[in-house]
């Protein structure tokens, strides 16, 4: 049973999974300990385990180009943004322009604008002062002619950049409906990548047999402190000390929700004990430490190191998944004195103590 406790995962879960990258089949063949023999004719560079590889690898491209075309659709966002505040611009100054238009017109009205220029020297009493007039009068009709061509140009850019706003907002409606169905894809490529993945640790857990090591191509990471969580993205479930009707006395260990295929890391160096396929735990690998302690991962969909193999802090050891006594997709992991269970011990206080708090 694994009851949620808290929820620190990022909203990227749907993509969790790929940073297992392309699984590379191991050559090697059984497993040591009381893993059992190999499992007859499920080689892991053929089969179930080739499918898997390749939907993997189909699922990374798809990534990239969904991130890719997530980062096109940012920039036409901010592009038709911009466009819109120009658009916002242009339109308080045509405004402008045609309240310009208004007064002037309404000054020539009341000018008495109309009569001939002869008229108005013979009807006035200093010829003068109606030659100044007048020029005043074509310097307003300049001024108008001005103002309408001026608010004809506006006019016609405000249309054109209307209409390049509207093609701007169109094509990134066209990248939202592309990236989503992408997204979609990637959703089908990864749940069916995911469960083929368990299909085949459900096959070696039944037949009581691991096979070969599924080596994955893990990226140069350093870190700063020795230890660390052992899964980088999670919620935190069934807790140390809990009961439950799975259990035969109380939980012994933490449990990490993930999804399957998740990346699952040694906390810390050390050397490979224990890798079983068989069991209440599914799969398993234990790995024991300096000071005397072990620590185990349970319920995987695969394990990536062998029996006797050394490990570094935050080495990949496995997949994430939900075999053996298990109802859902997680990890369980423990810390013990020993190599078998029997002598675990809280791991969250286990690992606070060497600066890796859970959260």
């Amino acid at each position: 049973m694994r009851l949620v406790r808290r929820h620190p995962l990022p909203a990227a879960v749907l993509l969790c999974a790929l940073a297992v990258l392309a699984a590379r089949p191991a050559d090697g063949g059984d497993v040591g300990g009381d893993a059992g023999g190999h499992v007859p004719g499920h080689g892991s560079a053929s089969g179930l385990g080739t499918e898997v590889v390749r939907l993997y690898e189909e699922a990374e491209a798809a990534t990239r180009t969904y991130e890719q075309g997530r980062r096109e659709a940012e920039k036409q966002r901010a592009q038709a943004q911009r466009l819109e505040k120009l658009l916002d611009r242009e339109r308080r100054r045509t405004d402008a322009l045609n309240e310009d238009l208004g007064r002037i017109a309404r000054s020539q009205y009341r000018s008495g604008g109309g009569l001939p220029l002869t008229a108005h020297m013979l009807l006035a009493d200093n010829p003068e002062e109606v030659m100044r007039g007048q020029r005043a009068l074509w310097k307003a009709d300049l001024a108008l002619d001005n103002a309408i061509e001026k608010s004809v140009r506006a006019e016609k850019r405000l249309a054109r950049d209307e209409r390049k706003a509207a093609a701007a907002w169109k094509r990134l409606d066209q990248r939202n409906q592309q990236l989503a169905a992408v997204k979609s894809g990637i959703e089908q490529k990864l749940e069916a990548a995911r469960w083929k993945l368990q299909g085949q640790a459900d096959a070696s857990v039944a037949a009581g047999a691991c096979r070969g090591a599924v080596r994955l191509d893990q990226p140069e990471t350093r870190y700063d402190n020795p230890w660390v969580a052992p899964v980088e993205a999670y919620e935190l479930s069934a807790s140390y000390g809990s009961g439950g009707a799975r259990w035969a006395n109380r939980h012994t260990g933490q449990d990490f929700a993930v999804p399957i295929g998740t990346p699952v890391r040694a906390v810390g160096a050390g050397r490979v004990v224990k890798v079983s396929c068989h069991g209440a735990f599914g799969i398993e690998v234990v790995v024991e430490h300096a000071g005397g302690y072990y620590t185990q991962y349970a319920h995987l969909a695969a394990a990536a190191v062998d029996q006797g193999e050394r490990v570094r802090t935050g080495q990949w050891i496995g997949q994430s998944g939900t075999s053996g006594n298990s109802t859902g997709p997680h990890l369980h992991f423990e810390v013990r004195v020993t190599p078998e269970m029997g002598s675990a011990v809280d791991p969250v206080p286990w690992l606070a103590r060497r600066n890796v708090s859970l959260r």
